[in-house]
């Protein structure tokens, strides 16, 4: 297993409760497995999953990455301005 640290910012933060949690993960999960995890494990997260903005150690990730360990996740609701 791999734990891992995440981090919920704005809207995600008051869907998930915390702002951070410690979590173990299989070896070799993808961010979209983590997503799928998420969402499975914290329904409020469910729907933000498909839109969410993650990083892996402060730098943006794509679904297929896959999360290495120790790393500290951040995960963000999308952004928009004008």
């Amino acid at each position: 297993m791999n734990r891992i640290k995440l981090l919920f910012f704005a809207t995600l933060r008051d869907r998930a409760g915390t702002k951070s949690m410690d979590i173990e993960i299989p070896e070799g999960l993808t961010i979209q497995g983590l997503k799928d995890k998420l969402a499975q494990d914290f329904p409020n997260l469910a729907q933000s999953m498909s839109s969410v903005i993650v990083t892996i150690n402060r730098e943006y990730a794509f679904d297929e990455a896959v999360v290495p360990p120790n790393a500290e996740i951040a995960l963000f609701p999308p952004v928009s301005g004008g």
